[in-house]
């Protein structure tokens, strides 16, 4: 395997892996957080053990997410010795703030856990709103300098030698507030959905007491409103990050879309199979006009094509099946949590049918299938740029030869993790059964 090809593919395994873990440890203390306060409004101790149990899961995935994180900021120094040369001189500042980010996250999340037998209702509800808004900020200046690198600003480059450096402007560079707000909605969306499936499966099992049923039925309403509000927002600030990528990345737009030639009336493109030869996409589904309002809300909106651009500058045509995968389970998402909702208008259910619960059993592997699609979309989008327009990737990547050796190992460990994860939470779940906890709760007023 081609070097470069190698040394990015062992990258974005370790980014595949730890974004599963971080997107949790952003998504569930937002559910966390409003059990608190339906339990401070109702005072039904259903929804203090919801928070209780969720907080034992969360524990666990940033347990994973720690070190997975700490993996991914070693091979960057390793990997990407040229990217490093930059993002010290340049960008560095998010990565700063973001100490001071999980160190409130950390702080009061210890504070949550160690002292809730201690802390009265609106304390913990404190506590947990601090961790939300530490996890939050910790995603969203990670991103940052995942953004900076496809539309940067705030410095020059003469001679080789990085010059008129400014890092408030290479912060706040064209896409970061769009760019934050969907990371914030699809974590948020993500974290929803994880904690809907587990409640409809666990709905499904004919062991399921009424009074753990009724437990279940309450946190998958909860979960479903949060996650189909969240779906919308991401699909909504999505719009936006189109008109970016129209503005500042037109390859990876056209990419994205199988768009070749040059068009104004341009057509979205459902599906389908890129073909640079014939300059279609074999067997799509086209929505006419779709994709110049989508670039900039107008349906004459003129979209560049890749055969603008010199071939060795295209990204990889596979991102269209990412983009069309995120995009189509964005979709499924919003209007799934409607079909509960529609149900219990017009039939007056009481109980769910089941056929409507397993609907809801893929939607957390989905949501998550969903962030990697995004994640690959952005980043393999991106190529052949580590920078877009300054840094080529094979000008950043370490000279290292032995890279096949470290993925391996990292696979292995990669799984090893993922075992040992699993193995938790069947282990602490079975010792700490739903039943016995809805028996003997005991909350601190």
């Amino acid at each position: 395997m081609d070097h470069i090809l190698l040394t990015r593919s062992l990258f974005g395994m370790t980014m595949a892996f730890h974004i599963i873990f971080a997107t949790l440890g952003v998504g569930l203390p937002l559910m966390i957080m409003i059990s608190e306060i339906c339990y401070l409004r109702t005072k039904d101790s259903d929804y203090a053990t919801m928070a209780k149990r969720w907080t034992k899961g969360l524990g666990v995935l940033i347990g994973v997410a720690i070190p997975s994180g700490t993996i991914a900021g070693v091979q960057l120094s390793i990997l990407w010795p040229g990217f490093m040369k930059v993002v010290g001189e340049v960008i560095a500042l998010p990565f700063q703030i973001e100490i001071f980010a999980f160190f409130l996250e950390a702080l009061f999340l210890s504070i949550y856990v160690y002292g809730a037998a201690r802390l009265s209702s609106r304390m913990r509800l404190v506590s947990v709103t601090l961790v939300a808004i530490g996890a939050t900020l910790s995603a969203v200046l990670i991103t940052d300098v995942h953004t900076f690198e496809s539309t940067p600003q705030g410095f020059t480059i003469k001679n080789g030698q990085i010059t008129d450096v400014d890092p408030w402007i290479a912060f706040f560079n064209p896409g970061f507030f769009t760019n934050a707000l969907h990371v914030i909605f699809s974590a948020y969306m993500t974290g929803a959905f994880v904690l809907a499936s587990i409640a409809a499966y666990r709905m499904l099992q004919h062991k399921t007491s009424p009074k753990e049923y009724n437990f279940y039925q309450k946190a998958l309403m909860m979960t479903i409103v949060v996650g189909s509000i969240s779906s919308l927002l991401t699909a909504l600030n999505g719009h936006e990050a189109g008109q970016v990528l129209y503005r500042h990345n037109p390859e990876r737009l056209a990419a994205g879309e199988g768009l070749f030639r040059t068009t104004a009336y341009a057509p979205l493109a459902l599906g389908g199979i890129p073909d640079p030869e014939t300059g279609t996409v074999k067997y799509a589904i086209e929505i006419p006009w779709m994709l110049s309002f989508l670039a900039n809300n107008r349906f004459d909106t003129v979209v560049k094509g890749l055969y603008d651009f010199p071939r060795n500058m295209w990204p990889p045509l596979y991102i269209h099946s990412m983009f069309n995968g995120m995009v189509m389970i964005g979709g499924l998402l919003i209007f799934l949590p409607l079909v509960p909702w529609m149900l219990k208008k017009i039939y007056r259910y009481e109980k769910f049918p089941r056929w409507v619960l397993w609907c809801f059993v893929p939607s957390g592997i989905l949501s998550v299938l969903a962030i990697e699609f995004g994640w690959i979309y952005s980043c393999v989008g991106r190529q052949p740029w580590t920078i877009y327009r300054i840094q080529l990737t094979k000008h950043a990547a370490t000279a290292t030869e032995n890279v096949g050796i470290f993925f391996v190992l990292f696979l292995g460990m990669y799984l090893l993790l993922c075992a040992a994860t699993l193995v938790v939470f069947r282990y602490y779940f079975k010792r700490h059964p739903l039943a016995s906890e809805l028996a003997g709760v005991e909350v601190k007023e």
